[in-house]
């Protein structure tokens, strides 16, 4: 029993604390968007379905001896993989530099493809570990239940999880994590090894346990087929409740491990509790639960941003949690004889691959905003009300009036999915345009348009406005929104000493991290050159004037050059190609909703920066965010680099503005010397002492920090 628990106790801590790694190391390579997260999960629900394959043919297919040589074999080669990764890259289970994209790639394949290249192998054999264990205990010792080792899988994968952000993330680089990993991963291939070789030397009495004896010791049949959909349907409705949760709280807080690991974990205990005992699961508790998590998890939506940060994280994780407490609960009410144990996890796996596979490809090619959310909840009542109006023995079908009771709780299920279809179309009430990509939601709003001289069109990504034009052809030039004149970024373009430089007639060569609308494209003059970066192609055809919606672009008297891709991958090409852009002012405005890019805040990327930039030029970091105080990330890098940071606040005047946040960063004495920059000015070793927090670099960063 002890080999086996270790085994498959490290073979799950090992498969759930390779996710967090992997995908925050090729995290910046595609934007720093929450799709990378959810295409990750997307990977490993598929890769896990694999390896519960791989232990269902095994068991059903060949002996035990057969079973033993073959996966101890993949084994083997799995620890030869991460042997000549150590030597040649990275490290163990992270994709060498040179796949890293050029930007033109559609980012999906080419994650699933890097995915399987660093982590495909290892991953398959951990995969399959639980079930195959699972089964080679249970044959040899058919007395004693399978079921509890499945529990000590799912707490060690919790730990994995609850482990990475506090003790992992905070301390160790991440080569240093793969290295880590990878020695964890030999002990695990000597568990392996141990339990093969007990099953090794018991084969002649193991091969004994076939079908027909277990039929004449009374095991029930195989489950009929509408058994196996069942257990697929609810472990999809789960999983993809867990993965359409964590997309949107990525997508309107941050990109970070611990926002990914939260839901996770909680899907995890949802599998620990139930299948421990099923005391942990009462429908008693959790048919009101869902009522009362779905009316929250409905209020949340319709207040968005205005609802608090953690308000936000603590409804989707209670509504997630409540939905896959349901799912599971009742998976482990159908779960059959061990005899069959195998093909139960093939199914159970299915089912979360399917989950995945909707919200991760399928819901954006169907929806126009994140409303698999909304499917998900809807699902989990219906599946609900469906098995207890199906049992006899339910509160649905026994005491007075069983139908009154079937049809007011089919009443519920109706209105909770008209609250949620009330949601989709609130939401989207004064969109004339909409857009849904790997990059996230996109719409653009029409508002006032009632009044043609407040009349204007509005960028929005998730919940926050990115952008604004208005339509009165007098007030088309004005710079809008965050980027008024009296903002940091206006007084960076505006009063920049080089515009009243007579030797290059006041021309400025400008670089922007994210496009938006393009609205600076309005300080744009004659002889200027704007060159911005855009990531997201959706985004670049708006402001170029697809549908008629914005004209900075196509207004601005200065040359404007167009760059697809992420900046940071664009301007380090840049670099290695020998094209400094000599940059007078580079501002830094990349966005996803409210989720910010961190690897555009790390050493490395500030030095980037630097290199683009003239002797006298300005960094401009727009900062403003409801969740994070970017002002300490920005302060700490100018401060390692030895220059004066000042933070540039506007309250906005509540017509052509919003307030807004900017950090400026130079060594221009002339532009320091304004009023504005003067009220919140650090010069070097200020900003350490005033903000004691972590200095990020690509292979360092906590946003934990910086939550507020």
């Amino acid at each position: 029993m002890l080999r086996f628990g270790v085994t498959i106790f490290l073979g799950a801590f090992l498969v759930f604390q390779v996710q967090p790694i992997v995908a925050k190391f090729i995290l910046p390579w595609f934007g720093g968007t929450p799709g990378v997260w959810t295409t990750c999960m997307l990977f490993f629900q598929v890769l896990l379905l694999a390896g519960y394959a791989w232990a269902h043919l095994l068991v059903s297919r060949l002996r035990p001896r057969g079973q033993v040589g073959l996966h101890l074999g993949l084994v083997a080669l799995a620890l030869g993989l991460l042997v000549v990764q150590a030597l040649t890259g990275p490290g163990p289970i992270l994709p060498p530099a040179v796949l890293k994209p050029d930007g033109a790639e559609a980012p999906v394949p080419l994650i699933l493809a890097l995915l399987a290249l660093a982590t495909g192998l290892p991953y398959l054999t951990l995969a399959a570990n639980s079930p195959l264990m699972q089964a080679w205990f249970h044959a040899s010792a058919p007395e004693r239940s399978p079921y509890r080792l499945f529990v000590l899988s799912n707490i060690g994968s919790g730990l994995a999880l609850l482990s990475y952000p506090f003790l992992v993330e905070p301390f160790l680089p991440l080569p240093v994590q793969g290295l880590a990993w990878a020695g964890l991963f030999s002990l695990f291939a000597l568990g392996a090894t141990a339990c093969g070789a007990r099953v090794w030397g018991r084969a002649p009495a193991l091969a004994d346990h076939g079908p027909r004896q277990a039929a004449e010791q009374g095991a029930p049949p195989r489950p009929g087929l509408g058994r196996h959909l069942l257990w697929m349907a609810m472990t999809a409705c789960a999983s993809a409740m867990l993965v359409a949760s964590t997309n949107q709280i990525c997508q309107e807080v941050a990109v970070i491990p611990f926002l990914w690991i939260a839901p996770l974990a909680l899907y995890l205990l949802s599998f620990v509790l139930t299948f421990d005992s099923e005391r942990w699961y009462s429908r008693r508790v959790f048919g009101p639960g869902l009522i009362a998590s779905s009316g929250l998890l409905l209020w949340a939506l319709f207040e968005g941003p205005t609802a608090g940060v953690l308000v936000q994280i603590g409804i989707f994780c209670l509504a997630m949690f409540t939905v896959c407490m349901i799912c599971h609960g009742e998976l482990v009410r159908l779960k059959p004889h061990p005899r069959h144990l195998t093909s139960f996890y093939l199914m159970v796996s299915l089912g979360g691959a399917a989950g995945g596979l909707f919200v991760g490809l399928l819901a954006p090619l169907v929806f126009v905003g994140f409303w698999e959310l909304h499917v998900c909840v809807f699902v989990g009542a219906v599946l609900l009300w469906l098995l207890q109006a199906a049992e006899p023995g339910s509160w649905l079908r026994r005491g007075r009036a069983p139908r009154l009771r079937r049809a007011l709780a089919c009443l519920g299920v109706v209105v909770l999915g008209a609250g949620l279809v009330l949601h989709t179309q609130w939401a989207q009430r004064k969109a004339v345009w909409t857009s849904r990509s790997f990059y996230g939601l996109l719409w653009v709003e029409s508002v006032h348009p009632e009044d043609p001289a407040r009349a204007r069109l509005d960028l929005v990504h998730g919940q926050i406005r990115h952008g604004s034009q208005f339509t009165a052809p007098r007030d088309r030039a004005i710079p809008t929104a965050y980027y008024g004149r009296d903002t940091g970024v206006g007084l960076a373009l505006t009063q920049h000493p080089r515009r009243a430089d007579p030797l290059t007639g006041g021309a400025l060569e400008v670089g922007v991290v994210g496009l938006g609308v393009g609205t600076l494209a309005a300080y744009g003059l004659p002889g200027d050159r704007l060159r911005f970066y855009e990531i997201n192609p959706h985004v670049l055809a708006l402001a170029r004037g697809q549908g008629g919606f914005f004209s900075y672009l196509a207004d601005c008297p200065a040359e404007v050059e167009l760059v697809l891709g992420d900046a940071r991958l664009q301007l380090e090409a840049e670099l290695a190609r020998g094209e400094p852009q000599q940059f007078d002012v580079l501002v830094v405005d990349a966005f996803s909703s409210d989720s910010i890019p961190a690897h555009l805040l790390t050493v490395e990327a500030f030095d980037v920066y630097l290199r683009h930039l003239k002797p006298d030029g300005v960094l401009a970091f727009h900062v403003s965010n409801n969740h994070l105080n970017l002002v300490v990330a920005v302060a700490r890098l100018a401060d390692h680099f030895l220059l004066p940071a000042a933070l540039v606040t506007n309250p906005g005047d509540g017509r052509y503005s919003l307030e807004s946040d900017w950090v400026l960063v130079t060594q221009d004495e002339c532009l320091l010397a304004l009023p504005e920059l003067q009220r919140e000015l650090m010069r070097p070793d200020q900003a350490r002492t005033r903000y004691p927090v972590s200095l990020w670099t690509d292979t360092f960063s906590n946003l934990a920090e910086v939550l507020e």
